[in-house]
């Protein structure tokens, strides 16, 4: 996980520039969720708080925790902004520790797949079991792997722009299969500013299908669950591109 920390470390100023006008379409299904839930709930990468300071306008009783302490600084003045008192502390996914059992907790945006190894998943989807109530659910999502997306658009630049401070940059992107037998996938992302790259980070994500997913979960403890093809809870089949994933303990 050092690698995903490094580049959320380094991408931190930026996120929120990046993602302000693209509509991803789980902000209301996350908050939803969590407002119905009778009990504190645990939201993990919460980085600048897109969802999560939406959790506590809410209403919701939220805790949050992410690998990068500059996401969380971003977070934080963005509470304070807002007249927010955030409850986030720094701590991976794959072993934190915690003084309260969570009705729910969430995974959003592809979140869980910065846990490229086996061993990694594992031991999160066992850390957040634990730290459920009894009748707790994890509520996660991830995308389908398209290897026409693949063969199409990986080694490829992909650039957009972005607005930051008042100042225009050119964020781009290449995405890269390193390793085919451990589905693994590489980005490595740069920011220009009038032609001179200013950031430049790397980050790795797994593929997982349907079956690995289940077979993680059985394997870690887990026995009720039910995978969905988006945040409108349509079933999930080939087609779909987003997994979502309501498992109970």
């Amino acid at each position: 996980m050092d690698l995903a920390k490094d580049f959320f470390d380094e991408w931190a100023g930026f996120y929120d520039a990046n993602y302000e006008d693209q509509e991803i379409g789980d902000v209301e299904f996350y908050v939803d969720l969590a407002a119905e839930t009778d009990g504190p709930v645990l939201e993990v990468g919460c980085g600048t708080g897109r969802i999560y300071l939406e959790l506590l306008r809410a209403g919701v009783d939220a805790d949050g925790i992410d690998i990068s302490a500059e996401m969380l600084e971003v977070l934080e003045q963005k509470a304070d902004e807002a007249g927010l008192t955030p409850a986030v502390r720094q701590a991976d996914m794959t072993g934190f520790a915690t003084s309260r059992k969570y009705e729910l907790i969430i995974v959003p945006f592809r979140t869980f797949l910065h846990n490229v190894t086996v061993a990694e998943q594992k031991a999160a989807l066992r850390q957040f079991r634990e730290a459920l109530a009894p009748d707790g659910r994890l509520v996660l999502n991830f995308f389908v792997p398209s290897f026409d997306l693949i063969s199409q658009s990986y080694d490829e630049p992909q650039t957009r722009s972005v607005t930051y401070q008042g100042e225009e940059y050119v964020v781009t992107n290449i995405s890269r299969l390193v390793d085919e037998v451990a589905q693994t996938v590489e980005t490595e992302r740069t920011i220009a500013h009038d032609g001179d790259v200013v950031r430049r980070a790397t980050f790795q994500l797994a593929l997982l299908s349907k079956s690995e997913f289940e077979l993680l979960l059985e394997t870690t403890g887990w026995s009720d669950w039910t995978g969905y093809g988006g945040f409108d809870r349509q079933p999930l089949k080939d087609g779909a591109k987003e997994m979502v994933w309501v498992v109970k303990k």
